[in-house]
């Protein structure tokens, strides 16, 4: 105590230099022993401070040399329990209980804090002693007082000691007396007088309660002695005892203990006990000792007697005597365990058997009695059985729910036979039941469906995978056949195509795929097991053609023929990347294998052309100047992507030229390498037959295109196939929407005169560019994009895209 008042007295003197600096103060109320963590109260907000000056004023708690009960939490800005609290080991009986602490802030701020500790009823009140004896003689007076010893409370105000009581009253009653410093004098008077013959000796509880909500009570045993004379016979306490023996208890085993009270004391109250039984089979199962303990000697058995009758003798020194009984009743114990007769069962039984079917049946008997001799059978657990009693002691084992030889094809059921009696005795039989297979499962695919793949130009007779399915039953049942159904592809059987293995399931290929005729197909495949009736299931199966590279590009523009020859015209002014032509081709096969690259193999001068490489347009890297030669001769390769790639070449004429003469001079010697004649109108009249030959032949190929296409789209339209379209675009053909192959139109006008050299071709709005064709000395002018009409209205020839325009005027 007196460190504690050093330690008030410095907290004190700290808080009275400090009072200068102190910013404000805080008060709490909390009651003792909360627990660890427990909030206490929000300084932050009580003291108005903010959460980040706590942190950045690093605040502390100050308490001196006292103990740290309460903690600081500075993110939360807060004060929580740190150490239990115990008031009364804190202040004791002192009141107000409180703690004063300062809360300390960077730069120097001080802050009061002063936290009282409420008491709670956590003490009931208490003796020293846990019990107080007295020595009264019967002969006491009424009135006589014994003091007894008060209780003390730790705890303060109503949660301390505040009555006494004093049970039972039948003797002494209880008196309280105050005295000077506010305590209790606790006395015992006596208000009524003893008998010891009566009550030898007195018990009473003294009892001390406090205030507290609940209220707690502390209490000390009081014995009270009573001395009396002795003039009074031996007397049994009771004219018939009671005792139980359970049965193959051992020798020496306790039943029960009589006794005979003398009210006298000294050898006048000396008692002495004898079993007066006649019957030898009595004297020799039991004994009795001197101070009345009846003990066995002998073997009971339950099951020849249940009851034995005892005579005792009480005999004291004065020759007084009494008589008593002592009746002993035999407890059966579990010594027989049940025992399981069975007396049919089967040994097999079908899985389709209907609920209730009988398995086996048994009887059971316990010769013990009562629980000892009840009897219950149950069997082991998860498993489709149970037990039905039929008749006192006899049982039967029958099916309760379905079978399913496929999840359990043999069942060990262990039937256990068990009494009531503590500790049980059992008895158990293990019976074996086969259970036979019928045919309830259809064969099960492993998969739901099944996509293969084949690469095309495969050999006849390749295995292409394996269907597999399963089935539960057994044996006969579990054999699983496979089928091909029928149905067609294209109009053509399936079984033309696959065939099925029906014993492995194995899948072959019966013909050689080519994947522009075929890309996909399916069919479906059953299996079906061996039972009676059989039960099948089905899968469907899909094939996947893979595209092999066995197609060579093909160039659709521009056409090479042997009967003339195409040029494309380049005016000398034209700029860098100026668009000559384009090269499409295209590929059958698909993927990779359909993607097209073009290459410039050859070329009369290098440095004026390149190729695109994707899109096959050709196009001038530099500047046309009239250095150039007019006849360029350019070779593409297009080549597909496929392993090993395959290509296609393709010439390409160009002329570099202003006008038609130049050209025409030009490119009939390229083609022709003969003199000039002089009989010019001879040749006119043979140019004009050779335009009006061409001009008929074009308007054939154009029909007889347009007749091929209409009647392959109708093949392909019936056969079903989903091979690619592939547009077949004549020479001078042009797509009108400009979504089609050729995207370019052009027009010209040609006039020929007797005179070659006076002769002239005209360019008439070009579209993108121009070409010409040659043959002697015949041109054949490009289709335009809409439209191109004649200057003289004649010969019209209308396609599904474009005209094709052809005007002669010639001076004979």
């Amino acid at each position: 105590m007196s460190h504690r008042t050093m330690t008030r007295q410095v907290l004190l003197f700290i808080s009275v230099l400090s009072l200068s600096s102190v910013n404000g103060q805080a008060s709490y109320s909390i009651p003792e022993e909360m627990a660890k963590g427990s909030l206490v109260g929000n300084i932050a907000q009580d003291l108005g401070l903010d959460i980040k000056r706590l942190k950045s004023g690093k605040a502390r708690i100050y308490t001196g040399d006292s103990a740290e009960y309460i903690e600081l939490n500075k993110e939360r800005g807060v004060l929580l329990i740190k150490e239990r609290i115990d008031r009364e080991a804190l202040c004791g009986q002192t009141t107000p209980c409180a703690l004063h602490f300062q809360l300390i802030l960077n730069p120097m701020e001080l802050f009061q804090i002063t936290i009282e500790i409420t008491d709670i009823n956590d003490n009931a009140p208490s003796f020293k002693k846990n019990e107080k004896r007295f020595e009264i003689s019967e002969s006491a007076v009424i009135g006589s007082k014994f003091v007894l010893e008060k209780a003390g409370d730790a705890d303060i105000g109503l949660n301390g000691l505040q009555s006494y009581s004093l049970k039972p009253t039948d003797n002494f009653a209880l008196k309280l007396e105050n005295q000077v410093d506010g305590s209790k004098k606790v006395e015992m008077v006596l208000q009524k007088p003893l008998d010891r013959e009566k009550q030898e000796q007195v018990s009473l509880v003294l009892t001390a309660i406090d205030g507290g909500e609940p209220r707690l009570s502390g209490t000390v045993q009081i014995h009270v002695i009573v001395l009396d004379a002795n003039d009074n016979a031996p007397v049994f306490t009771q004219p018939v005892y009671k005792a139980t023996i359970t049965e193959n208890s051992p020798k020496g085993t306790y039943l029960t203990k009589v006794s005979a009270s003398d009210a006298d004391t000294g050898s006048n109250g000396e008692v002495s006990y004898s079993i007066s039984n006649n019957m030898d089979s009595v004297s020799d199962m039991f004994h009795i000792h001197a101070n009345g303990e009846v003990i066995l000697v002998g073997k009971v058995d339950f099951e020849k007697a249940k009851h034995y009758q005892i005579d005792i003798e009480a005999i004291d020194n004065g020759g007084l005597s009494d008589s008593s009984k002592v009746i002993v009743d035999v407890i059966d114990i579990n010594d027989n365990a049940p025992v399981t007769s069975v007396l049919s069962k089967s040994s097999s039984i079908p899985e389709d058997s209907i609920q209730n079917t009988v398995v086996a049946m048994f009887s059971v008997h316990d010769p013990d009695s009562d629980i000892n001799g009840q009897v219950h059978c149950g069997i082991n657990e998860n498993i489709p059985f149970t037990i039905k009693a039929t008749s006192n002691g006899f049982y039967s084992l029958v099916t309760d729910s379905e079978l399913d030889r496929e999840r359990a094809s043999e069942y060990n059921i262990s039937v256990t036979c068990s009494d009531e009696g503590v500790p049980s005795l059992s008895s158990s039989v293990t019976l074996t039941l086969q259970i036979s297979d019928v045919n309830d499962n259809a064969p099960v695919f492993e998969r739901s469906s099944y996509e293969a793949y084949i690469i095309e130009n495969n050999t006849p007779g390749l295995s292409i995978f394996t269907v597999k399915a399963r089935d539960a039953d057994w044996n006969q049942n579990a054999r699983v056949s496979y089928i091909l159904e029928d149905s067609s592809v294209n109009g053509v059987p399936v079984s033309s195509y696959v065939s099925i293995s029906a014993d492995s399931g194995v899948i072959q290929a019966l013909r050689s795929f080519d994947y522009e005729q075929i890309k996909d197909f399916q069919f479906r495949v059953k299996a079906q097991d061996g039972g009676s009736p059989p039960l099948s299931s089905n899968v469907t199966v899909k094939i996947m053609i893979q595209d092999q590279n066995d197609n060579a590009p093909q160039v659709l523009y521009p056409v090479q023929t042997s009967s003339s020859l195409m040029a494309e015209m380049v005016p000398r002014a034209a700029d860098v990347g100026y668009l000559v032509t384009k090269v499409v081709a295209v590929d059958v096969d698909s993927g990779q294998n359909a993607w097209l690259s073009y290459k410039l193999q050859k070329s009369t001068d290098r440095a004026l052309f390149e190729v695109g490489l994707q899109n096959g347009e050709i196009r001038t890297i530099r500047q046309v100047n009239d250095k150039d030669a007019v006849k360029q001769r350019l070779t593409v390769v297009v080549e597909d992507n496929g392993q090993p790639s395959r290509s296609a070449t393709v010439n390409v004429n160009v002329a570099v030229a202003d006008s038609f003469p130049e050209v025409l001079s030009e490119f009939t010697d390229f083609t022709h390498d003969k003199e000039y004649n002089d009989n010019l109108t001879f040749y006119l009249v043979l140019a004009l037959a050779v335009v009006s030959f061409f001009f008929i032949v074009s308007i054939i190929a154009i029909l007889s295109v347009k007749c091929y296409r209409w009647r392959r789209e109708r093949m392909f339209y019936k056969s079903n196939g989903n091979l690619p379209v592939i547009p077949y675009y004549p020479p001078l053909y042009a797509d009108v929407g400009g979504t089609g192959t050729l995207r370019h139109v052009y027009n010209y006008e040609l006039c020929g005169t007797a005179d070659s050299r006076k002769s002239d071709m005209k360019y008439v709005r070009p579209y993108s560019q121009s070409i010409i064709s040659l043959d002697g000395t015949q041109t054949l002018p490009h289709a335009q994009r809409d439209t191109l009409i004649n200057d003289n209205g004649d010969n019209q020839v209308r396609t599904s895209s474009a005209y094709i325009l052809f005007s002669m005027c010639a001076t004979v």
